[in-house]
């Protein structure tokens, strides 16, 4: 059983998936089903190997759409942060900013707005059971060993609940204050970030006047005779890094702070900032999804977004901020503007959501928070080597506007059977044909049930176990399926409630 930072298991109640309700795309009132479970408590692994199976978080619901019955399929997507080079359009988002930055100016607001994922209000269908971490025990009535030969997570069970030191704790210092991504801080990245430097991009003409014109401001500036500085990289195309830091050059107007804080276990900059967050939420849920006033609540606002069963977990080959949950928030002259609600994981930044203030739509602030969290991502691969790639969530291609998440390649789609990683453009003309399609012939499959964890009476036993002292229970089916759902890792570390 893997441990958290805080010595704690990963705790979930498995819900089942029978009950349609409605969905957000294609506003289908009993459409959309899903697969979900509570999640009491989970370690940033297990987490990261659930998403790789295609679930995804809502608060502390943690739910994988049934993808053969739901009416909109939703593909598990991620970019490869290390080799993504933005397009024309991510190009203009970032001088769109520039501009207002520089001079005030809003453009013009589009008609439909930006496409955006709606959360997942259904989390919780029932209250979900009280469990205390410290009151768990592992099963002594049998020798685990003896009843599952080489079962690696029945021995850990049995060391853990003797020696329960696995994990680094949450730091102190790390947790009180917040990380900051000011504006103008962007370096230059490291070689091997951007294009292949062998194969140099044809000039382009407005580049070319573009340099032509700085060498005049230059020689102006120093006088003439003095030779102006050479270009930077007239050879290699430009990094995502580069055109972030350009388009916030000049800043005399306004400044754009981006502010990391920890969102669970909240730190003090996150507790300082809840309340101005929830008003910019509140009006994002109003004006883009129209809710009603009295809908967005704070306790909604708590439940979607801020609550995380995610602990705070440090590695020492980890980022320096650790593990876990957090809010992004984007600070222009003072205020919060926008928020991107991110998981940061072993393996990549996960996107959960993302809200604004409506007076700020024309900016686009839905991509460009996106292309702000690839560059974020590639900032902490050079922390933690593995933790490379951008997961943007669900990728809908039955719902045209939310096909947007397919620019920002080299991506990835999740094959809902094999669960292999497939390229999006040999994706595409499979979903052109079908809503649901496996994706990859590679098969995948629990190879036995018995392993699987449970917890029953605040006691830790494997499945094998539990079903020989409790004989007659209806239940083997449903633990099979959720066996089958999160995959033989998790289902050996992760501890299923069974009431």
């Amino acid at each position: 059983v893997k441990m958290a930072g805080n010595n704690s298991y990963t705790i979930v109640e498995y819900f089942g998936g029978d009950d349609g309700y409605r969905c957000g795309y294609c506003k289908n009132d009993k459409g959309n089903f899903s697969h979900g479970m509570w999640s009491h408590s989970m370690t940033v692994q297990d987490y990261q190997d659930l998403i790789d199976r295609g679930w995804r978080r809502s608060g502390k619901y943690v739910y994988k759409p049934i993808m053969k019955k739901t009416c909109c399929p939703q593909y598990t997507i991620r970019c490869h942060a290390l080799n993504f080079q933005p397009s024309k359009s991510h190009k203009k988002i970032l001088k769109k900013m520039s501009k207002y930055i520089s001079k005030g100016d809003l453009p013009a607001a589009q008609e439909d707005g930006e496409p955006m994922d709606s959360v997942c209000e259904e989390a919780g269908p029932r209250e979900p059971t009280k469990v205390c971490q410290s009151d768990l025990k592992v099963d002594a009535s049998a020798d685990i060993k003896d009843e599952i030969p080489n079962c690696s997570a029945a021995e850990e069970v049995q060391k853990n609940s003797v020696d329960s030191t696995a994990g680094s704790s949450e730091n102190s210092q790390n947790d009180s204050a917040s990380v900051s991504e000011g504006g103008t801080d962007a370096k230059t990245p490291n070689p091997g970030l951007g294009a292949d430097p062998s194969r140099p991009p044809s000039r382009k003409a407005k580049d070319l006047r573009r340099e032509r014109r700085l060498q005049k401001d230059q020689k102006r500036q120093h006088g003439a005779g003095v030779s102006p500085a050479k270009p930077a990289h007239t050879n290699q195309t430009k990094t995502l890094e580069e055109f972030i830091s350009e388009s916030l050059e000049d800043s005399s107007s306004d400044r754009l702070e981006v502010r990391l804080v920890r969102s669970n276990p909240p730190n003090p900059q996150f507790k300082a900032s809840f309340d101005a967050s929830y008003q910019v939420y509140k009006l994002y849920q109003m004006a883009i999804h129209k809710d009603p006033p009295d809908k967005p609540s704070e306790s909604q606002f708590r439940r979607f977004l801020c609550d995380s069963p995610l602990e705070a977990e440090h590695s020492p080959d980890g980022p320096e901020m650790g593990y876990g949950s957090f809010h992004q928030q984007y600070w222009l002259d003072g205020r919060i503007i926008a928020v991107g609600v991110i998981d940061i994981l072993p393996t990549c930044v996960s996107s959960v959501y993302l809200y604004y203030h409506p007076d700020f739509t024309s900016l686009s602030l839905g991509s460009y928070s996106a292309l702000r969290e690839i560059a974020f991502t590639r900032k902490l691969q050079k922390q933690s080597t593995k933790l490379c790639y951008y997961y943007l969530g669900f990728y809908v291609h039955s719902c045209p506007k939310m096909r947007y998440k397919g620019q920002y390649r080299p991506a990835d789609l999740l094959c809902p059977e094999s669960y292999t990683w497939v390229s999006v453009e040999q994706c595409i003309p499979l979903l052109n044909n079908s809503r649901y399609a496996r994706l990859n012939q590679d098969p995948d499959a629990v190879k036995d049930v018995g392993r699987a964890l449970v917890l029953h009476k605040r006691t830790v036993m494997p499945y094998i176990v539990y079903s020989r002292k409790f004989k007659g229970r209806s239940d083997t089916a449903e633990v099979q399926e959720y066996a089958s759902l999160v995959g033989q890792d998790c289902a050996e570390r992760i501890l299923l409630y069974r009431s």
